[in-house]
């Protein structure tokens, strides 16, 4: 394919190695209810960064750690292609006058919206534009027809799967993934069903991975600890202590895994099923036998020791049962390799130019944005796209950062270059970015935040270092950090824990029922085996009820009371946290740290510090959203401060929360 500029792809993550590693470990491929749009480049993620980790648009609280990728809801993008000779898309419904919002008084309008729109994801929606005309002109040639009657069909169909109506599934996706009806038929049903129509000969399931798919869902599995370590001589001899002493491996792995989420539960980690993972992590497994520790084993740079809790036996599920939807899973996950494929040989053969992306051609080509064949791509049909898809969150933004404009204004205060770069100096401080000489390496911290979330520097310093430097001035010097937040985050981060097994239960009755049985059997495996069978949290169910430590000032004080008052072999009550109600199993409690704490003193003072100015700067967000008069008009919103009543509680941050510990403090 011939172009004029390569940045039509959209910007892409890289890997963190040592979460590549833990899923050729231990992660079970899934299906995606709507992401298959997504993976054939129909759409991209969402992307953002942030100076701290935190949005303080939302009032959220931050972590204190370097930019992260924000998780967005995966908002499918409607395109507006070439006309269609069935399944006609229905008309954008998007309000059609010129203001977008009115905040305090001042009209947010729609042509500055749009260009919000296209500034962030210009690029991620200009690419699904050219690839849907793409794969539109590829079914006209072939006289390749995807009818209405087929996209009613396969909603039908997705809602079944589900066990939920029609008019519920379609409301699931309005309300939990912001996809509307119309986008749902266009911008995902009608490239699916297309691209099964193209590929239906490449989409044959054999046998043999059949066969597969049934065993790695219904097949024996094995229970195991692990340990993760960097170094090979250090695996050796933590493999040496092991064989000698198996019944160490728990301990062991708290004191030196570095997969942290495994190691604060003695290594404990989802049962390993066939033909999801490493295969040598695999093969070894299912040789061992309980209680049994593996060779060492090079995965990427790491190196990892398995021990052997057991095996799970295979789920008695008779394969006609299932047969559909284990065909359905393989297929799509085959649509997704040939979609791949399929693109890249459409691209080959057209003659794309991407006018939005270089400037010359923008001179020569005024207003348009693309060009397949010949064929002009209008700008304002990628400012259309870009404001359907993207329009609600760009204009919560835009209205947060007026809001904050008008507050510093009322202030009488300006945020200075200064405190743009010293707010990514901490930032990168903070995150480990420094130089030979301990100083924050503000270049490289920039370079970071920006590639690794796909986003320019311009919106980078906009959208995440801008307000958060705003909010730390408008917050002022108010936080105070006493004596008995440092003694409670010592408390938290070397005190004493207690060691449970958890239970989570969706509803009263379950739990009663749950607490009944665990009440007239005391022992730890059969209350693993209801955790296992019952529990609805994930990890605890998958784990049989073995969770972290429960330390003090974690953020959950009734369960923390709770957890305290337990002697070993103790059953506890049932305790409500939000919807759900939790039962816990004493182990034991573990023996505090021995630390100086003078030694800790600073690291404890700057984490407590940093956290409670995190949640002062999103209190001060919030009342200043609450007083605000604010008519959404995209999202058919409007609030008034006579209409919006403060919620209970606000005020000075909760010390559990500003001690709760954090990846940078010490911990067992």
């Amino acid at each position: 394919m011939t172009r004029t500029d390569d940045s039509t792809q959209s910007t892409r993550s890289p890997q963190n190695p040592r979460k590549r590693t833990q899923r050729l470990l231990f992660l079970a491929s899934g299906v995606a209810v709507v992401g298959l749009c997504i993976a054939i480049k129909f759409a991209a993620g969402t992307k953002s960064a942030n100076a701290q980790q935190a949005n303080p648009y939302r009032g959220g609280q931050a972590q204190n750690s370097q930019a992260t990728q924000q998780p967005q809801p995966q908002k499918q993008s409607p395109q507006q292609g070439a006309q269609q000779t069935s399944a006609a898309l229905p008309a954008k419904g998007q309000p059609q006058h010129d203001v977008m919002a009115v905040v305090n008084g001042q009209d947010i309008r729609r042509d500055a919206l749009a260009t919000a729109c296209c500034e962030r994801y210009g690029n991620e929606v200009l690419e699904g534009i050219v690839n849907k005309r793409l794969i539109q002109h590829y079914c006209k040639n072939r006289q390749i027809e995807v009818t209405d009657a087929e996209v009613d069909a396969e909603i039908d169909r997705m809602a079944k799967r589900f066990k939920i109506g029609k008019e519920q599934w379609l409301q699931m996706l309005e309300r939990e993934r912001g996809i509307n009806t119309t986008q749902y038929k266009r911008d995902i049903l009608w490239p699916t069903l297309a691209l099964r129509k193209c590929a239906a000969k490449d989409l044959v399931v054999a046998d043999e991975e059949l066969k597969k798919a049934y065993e790695s869902q219904f097949g024996p599995a094995m229970k195991c600890r692990l340990i993760v370590v960097a170094d090979r001589q250090k695996a050796d001899e933590l493999h040496r202590q092991l064989t000698a002493q198996p019944n160490d491996f728990a301990r062991l792995a708290m004191q030196n895994s570095i997969d942290v989420n495994s190691a604060s539960i003695g290594g404990m980690i989802q049962p390993i099923r066939h033909h999801l993972g490493d295969p040598a992590i695999e093969s070894a497994v299912f040789a061992m036998q309980p209680n049994q520790i593996s060779a060492v084993i090079p995965v990427g740079q790491q190196f990892a020791i398995l021990k052997c809790e057991g095996q799970i036996p295979p789920r008695n599920v008779p394969m006609e049962t299932v047969h559909d939807e284990l065909v359905e899973r393989i297929q799509e996950s085959k649509l997704r390799d040939v979609a791949g494929t399929l693109f890249k040989q459409l691209q080959d053969a057209a003659t794309v130019q991407n006018v939005w992306n270089n400037s010359q051609l923008r001179a020569q080509m005024p207003g348009v944005v693309a060009t397949i064949n010949g064929e002009q791509i209008p700008y304002a049909e990628l400012a259309e796209e870009c404001l359907l898809r993207y329009g609600r969150e760009v204009l919560d933004i835009e209205i947060s950062h007026l809001l904050l404009k008008q507050a510093l204004t009322k202030a009488n205060v300006v945020v200075t270059d200064k405190d743009l770069n010293d707010e990514m100096a901490h930032a990168a401080e903070l995150a480990g970015v420094v130089g030979k000489d301990g100083k924050p390496d503000l270049e490289k911290w920039i370079k970071t935040a920006t590639e690794e979330q796909g986003i320019t520097k311009d919106r980078y310093l906009r959208d995440s270092v801008w307000p958060s430097a705003a909010l730390k001035k408008l917050t002022g010097g108010t936080i105070q950090v006493t004596d008995d937040d440092m003694k409670k985050a010592f408390d938290a981060n070397y005190g004493e824990r207690v060691r449970c097994r958890a239970i989570v239960l969706p509803t009263m009755r379950k739990a009663q029922e749950v607490w009944g049985k665990a009440r007239q059997n005391n022992s730890v495996e059969y209350f693993s085996d209801l955790a296992e069978e019952n529990s609805v949290e994930p990890t605890s169910k998958a784990l049989r009820g073995e969770v972290p430590p429960i330390r003090r000032y974690g953020g959950q004080p009734q369960l923390e009371d709770v957890a305290f008052d337990l002697k070993p072999g103790e059953l506890s009550g049932i305790v409500q946290m939000g919807d759900k109600f939790v039962i816990l199993k004493c182990e034991g409690h573990t023996q505090p740290v021995e630390v100086n704490p003078k030694e800790v003193q600073t690291i404890l003072r700057q984490d407590i510090f940093e956290k409670k100015l995190r949640m002062a700067m999103g209190e001060k967000f919030e009342d200043i959203r609450t007083k605000a008069r604010i008519d959404n008009f995209l999202a058919g919103t409007s609030q008034s401060p006579d209409r919006v009543k403060p919620e209970a509680g606000q005020g000075s941050p909760r010390v559990d929360e500003a001690v709760r510990p954090t990846s940078g403090t010490t911990q067992r």
